[in-house]
């Protein structure tokens, strides 16, 4: 059914080529840090625009209907599925659009896309699970921005400290506890989400 709104996923593309352009517009091509924050920041918004509706956009009445067809766990899993193949997507177009736009600083470009698909998961699953909380709270859309903000600050800045790997050929002490961190926090997320979301389910 999500896939029937076409208009949104094409809306998101929309959205990412025109903010990668002004970046350009206003910073040209700029040194390697700054690219790898503006990268990130970008797919905040991408995550918000893409993933966080998935729950919001549906009307609270057909909740009664799945209810009746699947287990609430398997349906968050589906929508977490869907939303990390959504975000996948996103992140390679963005990463293509910040190649030919605002150059390629990468010294090493396949650890970069491996930690880009890793913090779309991660971004994903963080922001369904949130989407969830905030469509069985009467649609608050508030809430999920209370929420989100203390899980995704921190989340972002491992994001952007594991990809600094990929940017300066340096040795990077810690470099692998906080991958293990970033990959314990994803797990906690989705075993969360499985576990509490039968409880709002039936509210």
């Amino acid at each position: 059914m999500e896939w029937r709104q076409k208009h949104t996923l094409f809306g998101v593309l929309l959205y990412v080529g025109a903010t990668v352009f002004v970046i350009y517009m206003m910073s040209g091509q700029p040194e390697s840090r700054t690219w790898n924050a503006l990268f990130w920041i970008t797919q905040l918004f991408v995550a918000v625009n893409s993933v966080a509706k998935s729950f919001l956009q549906e009307h609270p009445h057909r909740y009664r209907y799945y209810f009746t067809l699947v287990k609430p766990a398997t349906f968050l899993l589906a929508k977490m599925v869907y939303s990390i193949l959504i975000m996948f997507i996103m992140s390679l177009v963005s990463l293509l659009l910040y190649y030919i736009m605002l150059g390629w600083p990468l010294v090493q470009g396949s650890l970069f896309i491996l930690i880009t698909m890793v913090g779309s998961l991660s971004l994903s699953a963080v922001f369904t699970f949130l989407s969830a909380i905030a469509a069985r709270a009467n649609q608050n859309a508030a809430l999920m921005a209370i929420l989100g903000f203390p899980l995704v600050t921190p989340l972002l800045m491992i994001l952007s400290k594991l990809a600094l790997k990929a940017l300066e050929p340096v040795y990077m002490p810690g470099w692998s506890s906080l991958a293990l961190v970033l990959l314990s926090l994803d797990v906690l997320v989705i075993f969360l989400g499985i576990i509490l979301f039968p409880f709002l389910w039936q509210e």
